[in-house]
């Protein structure tokens, strides 16, 4: 059994991350203001993490894991933080610039993302306040996650057209390739490296397989029991409209991660179980207005 603080753990990643190290026999602890409900098994630390002050003192954690946004967030948990162990920092896939050669490396320059901006750069600017004061953090850098507990309007988005029955509208032929990570697996990969303990300290992490729209999209349909139909779209219009990614494709290698952990979930079981979550909590989810635009503008077009 470990001692676990998990910052924030109310939404999609933090949250399905504290519920797992709580089912696995964990003494977990979660860091929030405490305005939304808390994942069963946890134990609320109740406070915003730039207003920390002493509440952290007393405690003492074998594991942080940590999803902070800035440089700011880092610090701020670092001065409060007691005694602690290993230090997981979730970053992200933004930090890498959209001109470098891909698929991206670990040590590939890090730079401003044009599609991503801020939140990439600020990204950066968090592993670089980490990396100086706990050189030792693990760093992780996802593509795009998926799973369970996933608030985010993406899967959702094709189930709810596959069961009002839909026509897709796909973003030109539906080629663009897309990389995702299944929230089990990246919960997998820190249980791997607090076991192996490797030399390295940055990892991308995500399936070895990209799959194209059109391929996500079938296969989303086919997880609610539909059958696809599509509309391709090559008008001059902001993909964002409409669908659920950037019209900006990109790959991680991911064979660090490989080599510590071998397997991965199967895709299309990770959206079955994924399907199966949205089902019973689609109220959970934060809808986005694609639909409107599509009835409102595309429809027309």
């Amino acid at each position: 059994m470990k001692s676990v603080l998990v910052t924030g753990g109310t939404v999609f990643v933090s949250r399905y991350i504290a519920a797992y190290y709580a089912a696995c026999g964990n003494t977990v602890y979660v860091l929030n203001r405490g305005t939304r409900q808390q994942s069963p098994g946890v134990t609320l630390i109740q406070a915003d993490r730039f207003q920390l002050g002493d509440r952290l003192r007393r405690y003492s954690f074998d594991l942080v894991v940590d999803t902070a946004y800035t440089a700011d967030g880092i610090h701020s948990l670092l001065d409060a933080l007691g005694p602690f162990g290993d230090y997981v920092f979730i970053s992200s896939s933004a930090v890498y610039p959209e001109y470098g050669s891909q698929p991206f490396r670990e040590d590939t320059p890090l730079a401003e993302n044009k599609y991503w901006k801020k939140y990439g750069t600020d990204k950066i600017a968090a592993e670089q306040a980490l990396l100086q004061r706990v050189p030792n953090a693990y760093i992780l850098r996802p593509p795009y996650l998926y799973g369970p507990m996933n608030n985010v309007y993406r899967e959702a988005f094709v189930w709810d057209c596959a069961l009002q029955g839909r026509v897709f509208y796909l973003p030109k032929d539906g080629s663009m390739p897309l990389q995702f990570f299944h929230i089990r697996d990246l919960c997998r990969f820190i249980d791997a490296l607090l076991t192996q303990r490797p030399k390295d300290h940055i990892f991308n992490v995500g399936n070895r397989d990209t799959v194209s729209i059109r391929q996500w999209v079938e296969l989303c349909y086919r997880t609610a029991g539909k059958p696809p139909a599509f509309k391709e779209v090559y008008a001059d219009v902001d993909q964002r409209q409409y669908f659920s990614f950037l019209d900006y494709p990109y790959r991680l290698d991911v064979s660090k991660q490989h080599t510590l952990m071998p397997d991965e979930i199967d895709f299309s079981h990770g959206l079955q179980e994924s399907f199966s979550w949205y089902r019973d909590n689609s109220d959970q989810v934060n809808r986005k207005p694609y639909l409107q635009y599509i009835d409102s503008i595309l429809a027309k077009l």
